[in-house]
């Protein structure tokens, strides 16, 4: 006699389904014991209707939206070595509260970076039992571990990372073309992909005798010429390497979209994200004396902004992150007002969602179209499409409720990352998450906070 499958249901009146822009009514039916989705009806059932579920194994949101979860592809979670900037168990915490399910850790600026097997095993011991949610890993290019690249795809890295400007800390140099051209050589014929911070040293303006505290200051040290001169020798590279797959991270240079959109329409595999800052941030609203805004490649003015959601919308930019690069308070020099000797990197997760819907619903763009940046991209650039992104069969039931109505204040004390400093902090946004589910297991809750159960995240 066979037993019976033990079901989670989750229904609704706006359940944000593959190819839909909008939420549509459905039920999604989840196997309690593999946490992946096994039915999905186009149509709110009844509780009536669910008899191998019980009443604490179903929820009707109602009318607020159901989403996938939130695939964020470029987080700096800085363990080991760095635990006092963020870690595992604060970082994966703070991305459930926004509804991100997947994170993927950048190979810096843990001690060690993850430039090798062995560098990468001490960086998922260090991880073990401390993530709320899933975590997977990017390997590093530096110069001379081209040996290592391979072993690292076989160890199951998603991709690598590299420089082509100074990264801020020492253990991970940047690379030149020779650099590239050997690391390169090992990754061609794999199905890897190469990701590039694309702004290239060499045509950084003196400001030495500018006033510290400007945010024009520091925006005239990193001007857009750095990312077009980069993607140039990127272009470059990829006529070399046509099937390696590339990737720009962080654009946010509108002068490099037609070097972009050139590079795409020969068919080279090229992808592009920016974040969540560039795209509800802009120069003409930072305050001087506020290094809470510095991050590299810089906030840049509004013409900016709106370039790149066209670029968004187009689809010439594929994704949306948040680049979480955190670090303790000192180094972000805030008493002193020191933009230009602060550490650069900002803090959003848990309000990356929440971020991108406030000014999508501004500029007219759906929610399916964010679900897509966010989840289903990110997924794909990461090599997590099979399982993760998407409201789909066969996928982790990795499940978010969002109220898409909500406003609320972002406050210091309602941060969930380690260090709550946050350029955020003190604006109104628009859509707020209610619960998420990592493979059906309920891992917050907006009223509840994470329980007190064990971390259940999985490292990918």
């Amino acid at each position: 006699m066979s037993s019976v499958v033990q079901e989670l249901v989750f229904t609704g009146s706006n359940v944000v389904l593959p190819g839909q822009s909008v939420g549509v009514p459905a039920t999604i039916v989840v196997d309690v014991g593999t946490g992946k989705i096994t039915e999905i009806h186009r149509q709110r059932r009844s509780r009536q209707q669910s008899p191998n579920s019980t009443d604490g194994q179903w929820l009707d949101a109602g009318d607020k939206l159901i989403l996938p979860g939130l695939v964020d592809a470029h987080v700096h979670l800085n363990e080991p070595g760095r635990t006092e900037w963020e870690g595992f168990w604060h970082g994966t915490r703070a991305a459930a509260s926004g509804g991100v399910t997947t994170v993927v850790d950048m190979p810096l600026n843990s001690i060690p970076p993850t430039t090798t097997v062995e560098f990468l095993d001490a960086k998922r011991q260090a991880a073990t039992g401390q993530c709320t949610i899933d975590v997977a890993f990017w390997g590093g290019v530096i110069p001379g571990n081209q040996s290592h690249l391979k072993p690292l795809v076989t160890s199951g890295v998603r991709g690598f990372k590299c420089f082509l400007i100074e990264s801020g800390v020492d253990e991970f140099p940047c690379v030149t073309r020779a650099d590239l051209e050997l690391a390169m050589d090992e990754l061609k014929g794999t199905t890897t992909v190469l990701c590039f911070h694309a702004e290239l040293d060499g045509a950084q303006p003196d400001v030495s005798s500018a006033d510290p505290t400007l945010y024009s200051t520091f925006l005239a040290s990193r001007p857009q010429q750095l990312e077009v001169d980069a993607i140039k020798l990127i272009n470059s590279l990829h006529a070399q390497y046509p099937s390696l797959r590339l990737h720009i991270v962080h654009l946010s240079a509108s002068d490099a979209l037609p070097l972009v959109r050139a590079a795409k329409s020969t068919g080279l595999p090229l992808t592009v994200e920016t974040c969540f800052h560039y795209l509800a941030l802009s120069a003409a609203q930072i305050p001087h004396g506020h290094p809470e805004f510095k991050c590299c490649p810089p906030i840049r003015e509004e013409v900016n902004r709106d370039a790149l959601w066209d670029a968004l919308i187009d689809g010439t930019i594929d994704c949306v992150v948040s680049d979480h690069s955190p670090c303790v308070a000192s180094l972000k020099k805030l008493d002193e007002g020191d933009i230009m000797s602060a550490w650069g990197g900002i803090s959003t997760l848990g309000l990356g969602l929440s971020v991108l819907w406030t000014e999508a619903q501004r500029r007219g763009v759906s929610i399916g179209q964010v679900v897509d940046w966010v989840s289903f991209r990110t997924a794909l650039h990461a090599g997590l499409e099979d399982r993760k992104g998407r409201l789909a069969v066969g996928c982790d039931a990795d499940i978010v409720v969002f109220d898409p109505e909500v406003e609320y204040k972002v406050k210091q004390e309602s941060l969930k990352f380690r260090n709550k400093l946050s350029p955020y902090q003190g604006l109104t946004l628009k859509g707020r998450v209610e619960k998420t589910f990592l493979r059906g297991h309920l891992v917050y809750d907006a009223l509840e906070g994470f329980g007190t159960a064990q971390p259940i995240g999985q490292l990918l």
